[in-house]
């Protein structure tokens, strides 16, 4: 069983803007105005107060990711675009996948190669599949396979409902999971 996502583990910097739950659709959706001032106040001494960042490109991973947690793409998309790792990569898939430009959304997923986090990603969609009666199978597939979920996000957005709930909650996993690791590695915590 993947762990629950804990909020309170990444300080008061981003623990505000995370104890709102959002479980967002699987396009850009609409930009949470009332974050808008908090996430512009954002910089990497305010986001991380009291720690030090051991790795800047997580740190800034980390920023981009809660702009893409308030459906912010283009702030997302400005911030990721700079980050020259895996991880990278993969929040700026994410992002284009959410503004639905799922072959550019493919092409990042490409420079993500096999990363650190798809063991725990497969592990949760696994879980969350299962729960919705195996609703996609292709979820519990091993390895993760980020291509597959970009059709299955399509798929959803096509209008089974079903498979666009499945699809959001992995999503919101799948965000999870990669903020927790951006930040550990930004933090060496």
């Amino acid at each position: 069983m993947t762990p629950p996502f804990n909020v309170n583990e990444f300080g008061e910097g981003f623990g505000d803007l995370l104890r709102e739950t959002r479980l967002n659709p699987l396009d850009g959706g609409t930009a949470n105005a009332g974050a808008r001032e908090r996430l512009e106040g954002l910089s990497l001494d305010t986001a991380f107060p009291g720690k030090s960042i051991v790795y800047e490109a997580m740190a800034q991973a980390c920023l981009s990711a809660i702009w893409l947690y308030h459906n912010f793409l283009d702030e997302s998309h400005t911030l990721s675009q700079k980050i020259d790792t895996t991880t990278g990569s993969f929040w700026h898939g994410i992002m284009h996948r959410r503004e639905l430009d799922f072959s550019n959304a493919n092409y990042w997923f490409k420079k993500v190669g096999d990363h650190e986090t798809f063991p725990l990603i497969r592990e949760a969609a696994a879980e969350l599949a299962s729960e919705a009666g195996g609703a996609a199978g292709t979820l519990a597939d091993e390895p993760w396979d980020p291509f597959a979920f970009v059709d299955l996000c399509e798929a959803g957005l096509a209008g089974d409902s079903s498979l666009d709930q499945l699809c959001r909650q992995v999503q919101q996993k799948e965000w999870e999971i990669l903020f927790d690791y951006s930040y550990t590695k930004a933090t060496g915590r």
